[in-house]
């Protein structure tokens, strides 16, 4: 690859992609701005917070108690510590305790990057961890900051995996909008401090997160600046904990030109003397077998690791499908030569057609060819990062809870109930990923596990096993090290598509036998819903847990069983103290009917939580969940008026670590303006069909659902629809459905699956607002904001079971 593509990648590129993939934001009234410190349009108000991003002049001013969107940005989670037991390791080729990986990777644009997930469920929700050893939040440009922040929801997900975090210092070329001005001022020098220096460590450590990328590409220099360039750095590591990783670009003696190597022109940027200048760098994507070898001899005679060498890879365009001399890092039969240095690995997301897609495409560029890490047999010269890398592990202590939530979704559940029906992504809800994707062993069919988007215990997505069940499977999900006390527990919570048996086990193996596993019968469930099993581990205290999985066991032509959390802990489920003092700080008024706003409150003064979620309640007693963080401040991207209401209270409680909820604490948000109606109440009505004379569509339309079972529009047909006009084109705020369970029918017949349509004409094309799959409430709420007259209700699957009937009491849409 041509060394100087590296840059153009970088800026121009690097911006245009990101903002093209980047959900578009939700239409909001604009608030009256005032540029701070951070480069950033901010507010007081309920605005959107974003990462943050500076010039290093701008970064000068910068101070988080006046930054209004620092509080947004700032991680609660601590890097954990790893396990990583070589005889647990998937692939006989891995070498444990040599190379290790850095991946490089933009998550969005350096501008308009929200710092706490959106109400988008398309978002690189990366889950292969275990390969990774520092990500670095990859962005910059001329334009808008050369200094990038990572934001909290990649700083939480990646300490949570003990992976380590970096932010971006970019210099780029004058081709691309560098100015040598701006090197300078990074490096200018006050008495015996650097100022930029300071703040940089500054930032990390209010951030939290641990270090910075530096890449000074930039031309023009002398060698007088680029030994102010290492200055800096070593200034900003002596203040610590803050590490630096160095890209080969700038010279000892000034000029840019890379070496694609560790050579006696750049070493001085890694170590100069007995002095560390860097904790590591990135070599250039042109290396050679002779280079890194001769940079391995040369990294040793400075005193430092070779396996602090990253040599790059560059896959933005082509993924795994890039070519590279794996010999020349990883050689067969030898030590690892030096590490390696993924750039932009989520060419996985960015490349696919679909969420389904995306996933099948980073299984293919870390677990390789055949979805399994242990087989990596394949023609293509890309085996998967599993081949040459041990996984590594975070579970190294109690409590460990996992209800396999990947961190985006298209609704979101709460102990198997579902609380909202919107999309989301947010990496700080994400669950630590199996260490295995997948490790499935038999003598007979093995199954296929995946993660299932359709339903979940929390959040939005569960484990599912399904296949030809024709012989016993393990299947082996995490790699622990988790000590078993007296009072010890494992607990699984797990789903059937009928009451029956689930043919399933918990599996454990203990460090002293590790590929040895024990099994906990899960035994039969009494219904379709999710159901909890939990053992008493006592008869193993004083052992400690290396694995987790699951054994299937029995036969079945078709085999399905979903595993929606999966937790060890000790003694009871704590829950945490409820948060107080919970404060909306500012609103911004989108519409009459929908506001954004900023929230924050005092975490809670005992117990261990793993995060806050926030509901608002609705004028029927149900709640909506808005989101959840770990932090103390939250921003709420939308806020919806539920019918004529002055006011709504919002809740924030404490889930702790073991997942045990706090009572609510409370706080109201106030509306004015013209407040939505149900303008289908009474409104003409058609339909597909209905089962008995009574239950006809203008049940559905009548704003009751409390007259009996025959107040409601049920129907029989293949193709099931309720239609609406609301006599003019009206501006909607969300649609309300009542389904079974509201009338007080079972919770089995609440509509499962549908669709809510729109159009403005009679002939004109039904236009899809609102898709909800596996909904199992008796009253689901969706928000909309658009313009129609008729509306239509489309039912795909009626109920949780297979009864073929739909019953729907009420369908109402709110607007003006």
């Amino acid at each position: 690859m041509n060394r100087r593509l590296l840059p153009v990648i970088m800026s121009a590129v690097l911006t245009a992609v990101a903002m093209a993939l980047s959900p578009a934001p939700t239409t909001a009234a604009t608030p009256t701005t005032a540029v701070a410190a951070t480069g950033s349009a901010v507010t007081t108000a309920g605005n959107q917070p974003y990462a943050s991003y500076w010039h290093p002049n701008t970064l000068l001013g910068w101070d988080p108690s006046t930054d209004p969107d620092a509080a947004f940005n700032r991680s609660r989670v601590p890097l954990r510590p790893r396990t990583s037991d070589p005889a647990l390791k998937a692939n006989a080729n891995a070498r444990a305790g040599e190379g290790k990986v850095v991946s490089l990777v933009s998550f969005g644009p350096t501008s308009n990057n929200p710092s706490q997930g959106s109400v988008s469920p398309n978002y690189y929700a990366f889950g292969h961890w275990q390969y990774v050893d520092t990500l670095v939040f990859w962005g910059g440009s001329a334009g808008e900051g050369l200094i990038l922040a990572p934001n909290s929801t990649v700083i939480d997900a990646a300490h949570r995996n003990g992976v380590k975090v970096y932010g971006t210092v970019f210099f780029p070329p004058a081709a691309y909008g560098g100015q040598l001005q701006w090197v300078k001022d990074f490096t200018q020098k006050s008495g015996s401090r650097y100022p930029v220096a300071d703040k940089l460590a500054q930032v990390a450590q209010h951030y939290g997160f641990d270090g910075w990328f530096v890449n000074q590409e930039t031309g023009g220099g002398d060698s007088a600046l680029a030994t102010e360039v290492r200055n800096t750095m070593r200034y900003a590591r002596s203040l610590g904990p803050v590490e630096f990783m160095w890209y080969d670009a700038m010279t000892e003696s000034g000029p840019v030109s890379w070496q694609n190597a560790l050579t006696p022109a750049n070493d001085a940027f890694l170590q100069e003397g007995t002095q560390r200048t860097t904790d590591s760098m990135f070599l250039n994507f042109d290396w050679s077998a002779p280079g890194l070898d001769s940079s391995r001899t040369l990294a040793g005679s400075l005193g430092r690791d070779a396996y602090e060498l990253f040599s790059g890879v560059d896959t933005e365009a082509n993924g795994y499908n890039t070519s590279v001399s794996w010999a020349s890092v990883f050689p067969a039969g030898r030590p690892h030569v030096t590490s390696l240095g993924l750039y932009r690995p989520e060419w996985t997301y960015n490349s696919a057609s679909s969420r389904a897609d995306s996933y099948t495409r980073e299984a293919r560029y870390w677990d390789g060819a055949n979805g399994d890490p242990s087989d990596t047999t394949t023609s293509s010269g890309w085996k998967g990062l599993a081949h040459y890398i041990p996984e590594s592990s975070p579970v190294t202590a109690k409590p460990f809870v996992t209800s396999f939530n990947s961190g985006q979704g298209d609704f979101h559940n709460s102990g198997g109930v579902r609380v909202s029906s919107a999309g989301w992504n947010n990496l700080s809800l994400q669950d630590v990923p199996p260490t295995y994707r997948w490790l499935v062993g038999s003598a007979g069919s093995e199954l296929t596990p995946s993660i299932d988007f359709s339903d979940a215990y929390e959040g939005g997505s569960s484990l599912r096993l399904t296949g030809t069940l024709d012989a016993e499977n393990t299947v082996r999900l995490f790699q622990t090290r988790l000590p078993v006390a007296a009072d010890t527990r494992l607990s699984a919570v797990v789903k059937t598509p009928a009451a029956g048996p689930t043919r399933l086990k918990a599996a454990i193996s203990f460090t002293d036998s590790p590929t040895t596993f024990t099994t906990l019968d899960l035994g039969s469930t009494t219904t379709a819903g999710w159901e909890r099993r939990t053992f008493d581990l006592s008869a193993y205290a004083g052992r400690t847990i290396a694995q987790i999985g699951l054994r299937t066991t029995g036969t079945a032509s078709t085999y399905e069983v979903k595993l929606g959390q999966l937790a060890v802990y000790d003694g009871t489920v704590d829950s945490a103290a409820p948060p107080t003092g919970p404060t909306v700080l500012g609103t911004t008024d989108v519409s009459p009917t929908r506001k954004s706003l900023r929230m924050s409150w005092t975490a809670s003064a005992a117990g261990s939580v793993h995060h806050y979620e926030v509901y608002r309640r609705n004028p029927d007693g149900s709640r909506t969940f808005l989101g959840a963080t770990p932090n103390d401040a939250y921003f709420v991207p939308q806020l919806d008026r539920v019918g004529t209401e002055t006011s709504t209270t919002l809740d924030v409680e404490a889930v702790s670590t073991e997942y045990g909820r706090s009572a609510p604490a409370t706080t109201t948000v106030s509306w004015s303006g013209t407040a939505s109606t149900n303008l289908a109440l009474n409104r003409p009505a058609s339909t597909s069909g209905r089962c008995s004379g009574t239950e006809t569509a203008a049940k559905a339309v009548n704003g009751s659902v409390s007259g009996g079972n025959s107040d409601k529009w049920c129907t029989l047909t293949t193709d099931k629809w309720l239609e609406v006009d609301l006599g003019s084109t009206r501006a909607l705020t969300g649609f309300v459905v009542k389904h079974a369970q509201a009338g007080g029918e079972s919770a089995n017949w609440n509509t499962r699956d549908f669709t809510v349509q729109v159009r403005d004409t009679t002939s004109g094309p039904w236009t899809t607002a609102v898709t909800v799959t596996g909904n199992t409430a008796g009253t689901t709420t969706h928000p909309v904001g658009l313009t129609a007259r008729y509306v239509r209700l489309t039912i795909t699957r009626p109920t949780q079971t297979t009864d073929p009937a739909a019953r729907v009491y009420e369908f109402e849409a709110w607007g003006t």
